[in-house]
């Protein structure tokens, strides 16, 4: 049973998606939902927090607010970002600056390094308890096929060794711990809206549907598949 829920990025599109979808699935469970800003729009059965991202002070209280209670037994970090309307991923070297790569992956790897710091020691140690944070199949090295995107792609496989990394530390104290990353698809959001017109028919998703996947995938998972990624459709992303 899951009791203690974390969503890391609750403000965002798919963030939202995931604690609309934990608020009745899961209506009697404690949910906290953490982001930079308060929602304009709230859930009576959820707990909204403000974290800075930027300060690791902030992170280790949300982890400690999260856990007061009782530890937690899901955490999901939806933040990530491919662009900010002036940062636009790279189509070739000439494009390549210093801070873009200070900016991707300052939130893509070392914001979810820091969550998975301090909430990872918070999760359940009694029951099955899941880690996953958002990845993407750009960051898989194996299947790159078309470049581009520098930035975005090695903030991402970065992740994925964080991820992994993680999975095999947290293995030697808490075996029921699951530790995943996520690629969600191409959903329906600020930060695909520049690049939809490049995605096949019916393979751009709503938030809702792409959460709705996710989920049967976490629900499912087993320590033994703790440290992979996993794609909307429950595939294996090789690194």
């Amino acid at each position: 049973m899951i009791n203690n829920i974390v969503i890391i990025g609750g403000s965002g599109a798919i963030g939202r998606a995931f604690t609309l979808q934990f608020s009745f699935s899961s209506p009697n469970a404690t949910i906290h939902a953490f982001s930079r800003h308060q929602p304009e729009k709230v859930l009576l059965n959820v707990k909204y927090h403000t974290i800075d991202y930027q300060d690791e002070t902030s992170i280790e209280k949300s982890a400690l607010i999260a856990s007061r209670e009782t530890p937690l037994d899901m955490v999901i970090v939806a933040t990530g970002i491919l662009h900010d309307g002036e940062l636009m991923p790279e189509k070739s070297q000439k494009e390549l600056s210093a801070e873009k790569f200070h900016r991707l992956f300052e939130i893509n790897t070392i914001v979810p390094a820091l969550v998975a710091k301090h909430f990872l020691p918070k999760l359940n140690r009694e029951n099955r308890s899941v880690f996953a944070a958002l990845s993407a199949r750009v960051g898989s090295i194996s299947d790159n096929q078309l470049g581009g995107w520098y930035a975005y792609r090695a903030s991402k496989a970065a992740l994925n060794m964080v991820i992994k990394n993680a999975a095999i530390e947290i293995s030697r104290r808490n075996k029921k711990a699951i530790i995943v990353g996520l690629h969600p698809g191409t959903v329906d959001s600020n930060l695909s809206k520049p690049f939809q017109g490049n995605v096949p028919d019916g393979k751009l998703f709503t938030p809702k549907y792409s959460v709705q996947k996710l989920l049967e995938i976490l629900t499912t998972l087993t320590s033994k598949q703790s440290g992979k990624c996993f794609a909307w459709d429950g595939k294996e992303i090789l690194p």
